[in-house]
C-alpha cells in the first residue's frame, strides 16, 4: 500500500510517499516530492486544484521505475488505493470536506485526511503519548495533546495581538530594543549598516509593505549571530518565557514535557531550554520539521 503524506506551509509542501509492507518490514520511504504551500483559507479550489495537477502529479507520474524495483517494489506509486495524510497550516474544520475532496479526485486516493499544522506538531512531538505540543517558527502556537487529540489549544492570536515565542515577535522586540535601549547602540548601528537602512526604512518595511510578519522573523539570523551580547541574549530567553507563561501556563500540565517544532525553537534551543527551566517546565523533543516525526507516527 502507498501512503503520501504532505508537511505544507504557506511558502512550500513538502510531500513524502511511502510503500507499507510487511514483507519490507514496515514503510519504506520511496521519494519526496515538493510543491508551492497549500494554504486552503487563502487559495481557492481551483488554486490548490492547480497546485496539485500541474506540480504535484508529474512528478509522481515520472518516478523512475527503476527506484521502485531497486527497493523491491514493483507496484507504481500511483496506485488507485493510495491513502494520503495532509496536514498543513489554515486547515481549519471549515477547510477540510474541500481539501480532502479535492485531493480524492486529483490523486486518486482511496482514504485522505486533513489536519491543520498543530496536530502535524502533536503527532510529530508526542506521538501516541500525551504531552504538550508547540510551534515555534515565523508564528507561534500551542496545544496539550492526550496521545489522541488535541484537548486544549491556547490562541495564538498572531504576531500583532499574540504569538509570543515566535520569529516575528523575537524581531519585533529586537528592534524596539536597539532604538529605545542606548546600551545596544552599538547593535543598532551594526544591524542598520548591514541592511542598508535607517530608522525611517525600518519603519516603512513593517508599517508600509506586506508580510511584515515574514520580514521581522527573517531577522533571526542576526539576532542569533549576536546572542554573545547579555542584552540579547534576554531578550531571547524572555521571548520563550512569555510564551510559556501566556500560552503553556493555562494548560496546567507542568508535569508534561513541552515539545517543539520549527526554526525558531531549533536555533534557539539552549535559550528555550534556559527559559522552561525558569518557568517550572521541561523541553521534550525538537524537530525543525514534523516530517521526521510523522513518518514515524504512521510507521505505528
Amino acid at each position: 500500500m502507498m501512503i503520501l503524506i504532505a508537511d505544507s506551509g504557506s511558502t512550500k509542501t513538502d510531500w513524502t510517499l511511502l510503500h507499507s509492507s510487511v514483507r519490507q518490514g514496515g514503510n519504506v520511504v520511496v521519494a519526496t516530492f515538493h510543491t508551492q504551500g497549500i494554504t486552503p483559507v487563502h487559495q481557492t479550489a481551483g488554486d490548490i486544484r492547480q497546485i496539485l495537477t500541474v506540480e504535484l502529479l508529474p512528478q509522481l507520474s515520472t518516478f523512475p521505475r527503476s527506484k521502485l524495483i531497486e527497493l523491491g517494489l514493483l507496484e507504481s506509486p500511483l496506485l488507485q488505493g493510495m491513502s494520503v495524510f495532509f496536514y498543513g497550516s489554515g486547515c481549519t474544520p471549515d477547510q477540510v470536506p474541500m481539501m480532502s475532496q479535492l485531493i480524492a479526485e486529483v490523486l486518486s486516493a482511496k482514504t485522505v485526511e486533513v489536519h491543520s499544522d498543530l496536530t502535524a506538531a502533536a503527532r510529530a512531538l508526542c506521538q501516541h503519548e500525551a504531552g504538550i505540543a508547540c510551534i515555534l517558527g515565523t508564528g507561534a502556537n500551542s496545544c496539550l495533546y492526550d496521545g489522541t487529540q488535541i484537548v486544549q489549544n491556547t490562541p495564538p492570536l498572531g504576531y500583532i495581538l499574540g504569538d509570543e515565542g515566535s520569529g516575528a515577535v523575537l524581531g519585533r522586540s529586537f528592534l524596539n530594543a536597539i532604538f529605545k535601549d542606548p546600551a545596544l547602540a552599538d547593535v543598532r548601528d551594526e544591524f542598520l549598516k548591514a541592511n542598508k537602512m535607517q530608522m525611517k526604512d525600518v519603519i516603512q518595511r513593517v508599517y508600509r509593505q506586506p508580510m511584515a510578519n515574514r520580514w521581522l522573523a527573517s531577522l533571526s539570523p542576526f539576532i542569533h549571530d549576536h546572542l554573545s551580547h547579555p542584552a540579547i541574549r534576554t531578550l531571547v530567553v524572555d521571548n520563550f518565557r512569555l510564551f510559556l507563561r501566556r500560552n503553556v501556563v493555562p494548560y496546567h500540565r507542568p508535569d508534561l514535557p513541552v515539545g517543539c517544532v520549527g526554526s525558531v525553537a531549533s536555533i534557539y534551543q539552549p535559550q528555550l531550554e534556559e527559559a522552561a527551566l525558569a518557568e517550572g517546565f521541561t523541553i521534550g523533543r525538537i524537530l525543525q520539521s514534523p516530517m521526521e516525526g510523522l513518518l514515524q507516527y504512521h510507521e505505528a
